[in-house]
């Protein structure tokens, strides 16, 4: 585990400014990956006035952000982060939130799931952002401890095959933009990026995304970057696999971008509405984990069924092509469903509760 300084902004754009960085977005123009690795290395230095901050991010949302401004915040994110080392075939599984749809932690139990079925889980999270509570407040009502060192975080995923990297302790010097982002108030670039700026950098990533027209450009992220992931979201808003209804995909793989349609009947999930997957506080959220974890038959089973699917579809695949991922999704489906009903994801839990409290030391 490394802190990973950034490179100089100015050794590679000399001559930047963000007079020329405003106008360039202004006059609806983008930015290459470079200028924007460039306003996004001053702001995490703390280098930039708020006031530049708030102009940039609204600019950058009024255009539309690009894929090659994205990767140029996610590079200079990841430059200041703090970087975690697990080896092997990593996954993570996340939401962007802003769904507003606030469903129960569909993405933690997958996690959990995953787990079971014998993957390594680095999770990257927060507080709550579209639901009641993120994965981080039910993860503490599960008995997971979170106030790891960084280096205790690692040792966790060794031991119990799943860690948490709390977005916060990861990515210090985000501080940096916390004034301009509480005083617009609004989404911005900023939250698409926790996704794509794991610490870790896991080699398959699963990513929900709410809005339709972020999630191609997420993937097209991925693929810039080559990573191995899939992108994906429900017709009817949520940044999930939806068991509600249809969701498009996006399959990342050797820098290309395959886009697909599931539904939940494609992958033998029973369809649920929505108000079945309604969440509450994190206690709430954390007795619908227990239950799916120990194999019962609630609403929430079903999404899980899904969502973990299509991750372990894409880490079966150990990196190469998936002719037929919605075959793949139905294969991994029942995997999971074997997962939860004979114990594994029950017990994925107690090892990762146990793990972290003991490490927390």
């Amino acid at each position: 585990m490394t802190q990973v300084p950034a490179a100089s902004s100015t050794s590679t754009v000399p001559d930047e400014s963000w007079p020329d960085i405003l106008t360039t977005l202004i006059e609806g123009e983008d930015l290459t990956t470079q200028r924007a690795r460039w306003a996004m290395d001053q702001v995490m230095a703390g280098e930039a006035d708020p006031i530049a901050v708030a102009g940039f991010l609204v600019a950058l949302r009024a255009k539309g952000e690009s894929v090659a401004e994205l990767e140029g915040l996610v590079d200079a994110m990841l430059a200041r982060a703090v970087r975690i080392d697990v080896p092997g075939e990593t996954v993570d599984i996340v939401g962007t939130g802003g769904d507003r749809l606030n469903t129960v932690n569909i993405s933690t139990m997958s996690a959990i799931a995953l787990a079971g079925a014998g993957l390594t889980v680095v999770k990257h999270g927060n507080r709550a952002v579209s639901s009641s509570s993120g994965s981080a407040d039910v993860l503490e009502r599960l008995g997971v401890s979170l106030t790891l060192s960084h280096d205790a975080v690692r040792a966790v995923a060794f031991e119990a095959g799943i860690t948490f990297c709390f977005a916060n302790a990861f990515h210090p010097s985000m501080r940096h933009a916390a004034p301009a982002r509480a005083g617009l108030a609004v989404p911005t670039a900023f939250n698409l990026l926790g996704p794509m700026t794991n610490p870790a950098q896991p080699r398959y990533s699963a990513i929900g995304v709410a809005n339709a027209r972020f999630a191609p450009l997420i993937a097209g992220v991925f693929a810039a970057r080559g990573r191995e992931a899939v992108v994906f979201r429900g017709e009817d808003g949520l940044d999930e696999l939806s068991p509600a209804g249809p969701s498009q995909l996006w399959w990342v793989h050797d820098g290309e971008v395959t886009p697909g349609r599931v539904e939940p009947e494609d992958v033998g999930v029973t369809r649920r509405s929505l108000a079945e997957l309604r969440g509450g506080d994190g206690a709430a959220n954390a007795e619908v984990a227990r239950a799916v974890l120990r194999g019962e038959q609630v609403p929430a089973r079903d999404a899980v069924l899904l969502n973990a699917g299509a991750a372990h579809a894409l880490a079966s695949a150990g990196g190469s092509a998936v002719e037929d991922p919605v075959a793949a999704i139905a294969r991994s489906v029942e995997t999971i469903a074997e997962v939860l009903d004979d114990g594994r994801g029950e017990a994925a839990l107690g090892r990762w509760a146990e793990a972290s409290r003991r490490l927390a030391g």
